[in-house]
């Protein structure tokens, strides 16, 4: 933000969009000593908000005179700056600037209307000011009186030290204008251009906007309107929309020679760069130049010259780097604590300015950034105001960003957490860029190498103009990404992803977490520890089990001072990289089954379950677990489909010759003959007969008298061989259909007396459960005749009315393990040849679970611990049979299965 005498703001100071209107201080208060003085000092200002007062500081450039030289600059600059006095006037000339082929043009929508809006009611003292304003621009011709059909009203706004702005309310041309876009510098790519300059000089232009002229005709399009008055503008205005766009086009135009060599441009500030001093005079005598030459002017107060530090864009430009401006981190520092959502989304915006100095700055944000979401209100709790004082601290301490040198190969660091995936882009270990991004949505649910990936692909779609086309090098803390380019099985995603991926010239190094800066590892550890807390699963005991565990008994005491190999110790934890290492105890299992069927894991298979543990967990044989769970879970036996059918394929026998075994298919719909009878005949004749008939012809029998001499004995031998022949075909095709049919089925046999799942469609269920939301599993059923491997018998309830014999393929093992005790009040039959005398563990008559029997089946349960059912009246005082039947039955499997 720039301090101008006249008043007047120039387009540089919207740069810094978070900083309050300033009060300007005196020149008198900072006497300079010479004539030319190149300096900065703290300029303090005061803004009243709220009648609050607040302190806000400014860096003063530069102040400089043409009077006197004194020593502050080599004498080449001093007479070159002597040479070109008339550059920086302390006054902008009177008169309209010179045509230079480049006008700010205004084109309005066609059929649009042309707006007419009244001037704003000002009192008698703002009448004054704006009128004196207005005059004042007369003077100088920059306005004229008009006679538009368009106008738009002006207003006073008035600044923090008392005196007013004029404003254009340029809001209804901008509606109607056509949109014109002129590219706008990168401030990142601008200032990757500075790698190994040490000498900088930034020209500041004065009044940019209004050294642009007008074009010819469009003037009438930007008048306005005061109280007593009607103007239009004959150079271009703050406010309208295609200005940014002009001016841009402007300076491309005559600076495009050393753009990109020695001098970057943004707006009406210009800097010139260059590795020694003597080249630093040159390519400035050039541009001072191509300013007189095209009449535009420098605000000297503004203007730094042959400097190895100075202020560029809010950033610190110097030989060792790119840093944050002291100043803009002083006035976070000094924020005070926001009391409502606008002051928290002003800080946010403010720090978010130099993110790219604090590593992993999204998902440090991540609770500031909830508070400004869209209608979710202000909330400031000890969360926020912990992340409030972190950001300060850490822009505080921000490092010093290397400039990138494209001679030398890059280094790049990719890590992902719970909340947030981070990188860092590196030069010979110095951090270039620092890139975090805050992952929502169905990215939540990635597992770990999906996040790490993920990770990856955003760093190099973001800094892809550094990489391309020199190799580089990744860092990553997942050992598995090293085989990236190896990997043969790849889901769709995957797929994706590796395909931008191997677009890039890489080489990826594998780099322990410990040692990975970019997010710290004990940090999300942290995230974790304070879930499982949250979760009440109990954690804090495993830590007494590690040292007599026999899987990590060893480990944990090799990691008692250092890390040993991944196995590290974090508070009283043994940790596998980043993850919980589980010692054998009873809670494997229940973390098993809590990421299964726990919250809303929705009873995942193998594969998901094991990936949702691995996120966060660690033991041996963990899969070899998780597939016991799964297997055995009553819901998914009753709801979910088998990847393998049960029951290998099994061919009818083959017979020895012809009319041993017939078969016969009903088939309708064959056209009908003359008699109103459809017949279909196909017979091997060959394989019956003895002879293959070709033509009709072969079928006409042989006369009677007619003496054929047949041998019947080599005609026998030979129907023999047909039959042998046919055999051996069948025999032979029917394995290799064998083989094709088992590769996608399992072989299971049952026994009478083993208990199953039964898998129908719903048309088989009993009328009242014919619904296609229930699952298609009922039981446990009991076999009570085994009729062949694929074919079974099961004891049904009387409310099915179908054939109790079953396919195999039907069928799955209902196993009697502890996982169905964890379940007991499953619905069974009501089949009154079934019940206790089968003792079946889960037959429980049908219906709900009410609290008062859930209440007294808990004080059944505690008596059970000292009484059975047959031997405690207690017991039956205080459950009734008629009532409390399925109780009964549970307590009496408890006590059968003991």
């Amino acid at each position: 933000m720039v301090l101008k005498d006249c008043g007047i703001e120039s387009e540089g100071e919207s740069d810094n969009e978070y900083m309050p209107p300033l009060e300007d201080a005196s020149d008198n208060a900072y006497p300079v000593g010479g004539e030319l003085l190149v300096a900065r000092k703290a300029l303090s200002a005061q803004a009243k908000e709220d009648d609050k007062p607040m302190i806000v500081l400014l860096y003063k450039e530069a102040c400089f005179s043409t009077n006197e030289l004194t020593s502050s600059l080599p004498s080449v600059v001093v007479s070159l700056l002597h040479d070109f006095d008339e550059v920086f006037p302390k006054e902008m000339p009177i008169g309209l600037p010179p045509t230079r082929g480049i006008e700010h043009q205004i084109d309005f929508v066609p059929g649009a209307s042309i707006p007419n809006r009244p001037a704003y009611r000002s009192n008698p003292e703002e009448t004054k000011e704006l009128q004196w304003q207005v005059n004042e621009l007369m003077e100088r011709g920059y306005v004229r009186e008009s006679m538009s059909p368009c106008a738009v009203p002006v207003l006073l706004v008035p600044k923090k030290d008392g005196t007013w702005r004029m404003c254009v309310d340029c809001r209804a041309i901008n509606n109607i204008t056509v949109k014109y876009r002129h590219p706008i510098p990168r401030v990142d790519d601008m200032l990757d251009e500075l790698h190994g300059s040490i000498v900088f000089t930034k020209i500041d232009l004065k009044s940019g906007y209004h050294q642009v002229r007008m074009k010819e005709g469009d003037e009438w399009k930007t008048a306005c309107k005061t109280k007593y008055s009607f103007y239009e503008w004959l150079v271009m205005p703050f406010g309208l929309t295609n200005a940014p766009s002009t001016f841009m086009r402007l300076m491309n135009q005559f600076l495009r020679a050393f753009i990109e060599k020695f001098v970057v441009v943004y707006f009406d500030d210009i800097l010139i760069y260059n590795k020694n001093l003597d080249e630093h005079v040159e390519h400035l005598k050039l541009v001072l130049g191509v300013l007189r030459a095209e009449k535009l002017f420098a605000n000297l107060k503004t203007c730094t010259f042959c400097t190895d530090k100075l202020v560029f864009l809010g950033f610190v430009v110097s030989a060792k780097g790119i840093g944050v401006d002291e100043e803009k981190v002083k006035a976070i520092k000094e924020w005070p604590k926001p009391t409502n959502v606008g002051q928290v989304r002003s800080f946010h915006g403010l720090a978010s300015f130099y993110r790219s100095f604090v590593r992993d700055f999204s998902s440090l944000a991540a609770p500031l950034t909830e508070v400004i979401k869209k209608n979710v209100g202000f909330k400031w709790g000890n969360e926020q105001e912990k992340t409030f004082n972190l950001i300060k601290e850490k822009l505080t301490d921000a490092p010093l960003l290397a400039l990138p040198d494209f001679a030398k190969a890059f280094e790049i660091e990719c890590d992902a957490s719970g909340i947030g995936i981070g990188a860092v882009l590196m030069q010979e270990g110095r951090p270039i860029a620092f890139f975090s991004e805050k992952i929502s949505g169905a990215t939540l649910n990635y597992p770990t190498y999906d996040k790490e990936m993920y990770a990856l692909v955003r760093a190099l779609e973001t800094w892809q103009h550094y990489l391309w086309p020199k190799e580089f090098l990744i860092h990553m803390d997942h050992e598995s990404l090293k085989h990236l380019k190896g990997q043969h099985k790849l889901n769709k995603r995957h797929a994706k992803w590796v395909e931008f991926i191997e677009t890039f010239p890489y080489v990826i190094k594998y780099k322990k977490g410990k040692e990975n800066v970019v997010v710290d590892a004990l940090s999300r550890m942290y995230v974790l520890l304070s879930t499982l807390d949250a979760r009440m699963l109990g954690f804090d005991y495993i830590k007494e089990l590690y040292v007599e565990d026999s899987d990590f008994g060893n480990v944990f005491n090799a990691c008692e001072k250092v890390a040993f190999g991944k196995f590290y110790r974090h508070d009283g934890f043994l940790y596998r990289e980043t993850k919980l290492c589980v010692p054998k105890s009873s809670l494997r299992e229940l973390l098993v089954r809590e990421a299964h069927r726990g919250g809303l894991m929705r009873h995942f298979g193998i594969a998901k379950t094991l990936d949702v543990l691995h996120e966060h967990f660690f033991w041996p044989h963990m899969k070899r677990d998780v597939e016991r769970v799964c297997d055995k879970c009553i819901t998914c036996r009753q709801a979910k489909s088998r990847v393998k059918p049960h029951g290998l394929y099994t061919p009818l026998p083959i017979p020895s010759g012809p009319w041993i075994d017939i078969s016969m298919d009903f088939v309708l719909g064959l056209p009908r003959s003359k008699r109103g009878v459809c017949i279909l005949q196909l017979i091997f004749l060959e394989i019956v007969y003895g002879f293959n008939p070709l033509t009709p012809l072969d079928l006409i029998p042989l006369p009677v008298n007619e003496h054929v001499n047949l041998d019947g004995k080599k005609k026998a031998e030979f129907v023999k061989q047909i039959h042998e022949k046919t055999r051996q075909n069948i025999e032979r095709r029917t394995e290799q259909y064998a083989n094709q049919a088992n590769k996608g089925r399992k072989k299971v046999v049952f026994e009478p007396g083993d208990w199953v799942w039964l898998h129908m469609r719903k048309e088989r269920f009993p009328v009242q459960r014919r619904s296609k939301l229930l699952p298609r599993g009922d039981g446990p059923f009991q076999v009570i005749e085994r009729i062949n491997d694929n074919a079974y018998k099961l004891d049904l309830p009387g409310e099915y009315n179908i054939s109790a014999s079953f396919n195999v393929s039907d069928l799955s093992p209902f196993d009697v393990d502890d996982d169905l005790r964890t379940n007991p009040f499953q619905e069974g039959g009501n089949d009154e040849n079934k019940g206790a005398a089968l003792r079946d563990p889960l037959h429980v008559p049908a219906g709900p679970i009410t609290r008062a029997g859930a209440k007294r089946f808990k004080e059944v349960l505690i008596g059970l611990i000292q009484d059975t059912w047959a031997d405690s009246e207690v017991l039956k005082s205080k459950m009734s049979p008629h009532k409390d039947q399925g109780l009964i039955n549970v307590i009496n499997a408890i006590n059968w299965a003991e």
